[in-house]
């Protein structure tokens, strides 16, 4: 059991060139957290795992994992514990209690590890692996009652598979007045562009650079990445990637409707698992990312330890 407490706010102030050197994020919680037998329940994913008590321990444990694996900064486990996924499960009312919760449990890793970094993850307010077209009022208090309930435990806040420019200038200007830096995650399921049609360079030129760390690709198959490393890496800014291992995340209809459509609740049931992907295959891939420049390296759904083992190796 992991009791709730509250955190003594003395973080310090995190340098914002960070990613200039080589820096190792974790992998994939919420399908790690499945592997390690989480049981399913509707579309929470993760979030169930925060919701039942009877997974925190689970859910520290992943993120120790991560860290012995060579991991020096984790994400918070709050990729649904958005608004919108929340009340698609009739548990809106368990917002507050949901990212509170994962923010002291990653905060209870500076207990063992208190160099670690904790990034808040700041998903997509609306659907996965498409663009919001609601309100621009709406999306922005979305992300900043999120960021708002984050902010005491995490270091810095990472935009986490987001498909669009208008995304991403609503994000950064919703947890302005928190004052932290921000890693930009974007989103390609297939080509060079994001869901909205929109390339990785359109990002750079119409967001605000002030408090930018970086920017990375998340949630995206090494072979997609590569097709976009040259120009990622001529943004002038440290870039990098989480790597998946799913299949495909681009199911017809859409990743909603597949999912709320599962008969397992498990996403890999409906994008596929990559058995080939080992970990020395994908830190072969990494290798190659990071010769060309790149300095932030991760893992996102189905990178497990094993694979976060490979790439510290590369530092």
């Amino acid at each position: 059991m992991i009791n709730i407490f509250f955190p003594v706010i003395t973080q310090k102030i995190m340098d914002k060139n960070i990613f200039k050197k080589i820096k190792i994020l974790d992998g994939g919680m919420g399908q790690e957290l499945l592997a390690r037998g989480m049981e399913p329940n509707g579309t929470l994913w993760s979030s169930n795992a925060l919701l039942q008590e009877k997974y925190h321990k689970l859910i520290l444990d992943t993120h120790l994992d991560f860290i012995k694996a060579g991991a020096e900064i984790i994400v918070t486990t709050t990729f649904t514990a958005r608004k919108s996924r929340l009340k698609d499960n009739n548990i809106l009312d368990k917002y507050e209690y949901l990212n509170k919760k994962a923010g002291e449990i990653a905060l209870k890793v500076k207990e063992v590890y208190p160099n670690v970094l904790i990034a808040g993850g700041l998903p997509p307010q609306n659907l996965t692996y498409e663009v919001d077209h609601r309100d621009e009022k709406e999306i922005k208090e979305n992300f900043n009652s999120q960021a708002n309930l984050l902010n005491p435990y995490v270091d810095f806040f990472y935009f986490d598979v987001l498909s669009s420019v208008r995304e991403f200038n609503i994000a950064i200007d919703s947890i302005k007045e928190f004052g932290k830096p921000y890693l930009v995650g974007a989103h390609i399921s297939e080509g060079t562009k994001l869901p909205s049609g929109e390339k990785i360079s359109d990002i750079m030129k119409n967001i605000k650079h002030e408090n930018l760390l970086g920017i990375i690709l998340s949630c995206v198959s090494p072979e997609n990445y590569e097709l976009n490393l040259n120009e990622i890496k001529n943004l002038g800014v440290p870039f990098g990637f989480k790597l998946n291992a799913f299949i495909r995340t681009n199911p017809k209809p859409n990743y909603t409707g597949a999912y709320k459509n599962s008969k397992t609740g498990n996403p890999n049931e409906f994008l596929g698992q990559r058995k080939d992907l080992t970990p020395e295959k994908m830190a072969i891939f990494a290798k190659k990312f990071k010769d060309a420049g790149a300095t932030i390296l991760g893992g996102c759904c189905e990178t497990r330890p094993e694979h976060i083992k490979e790439m510290s190796k590369l530092k």
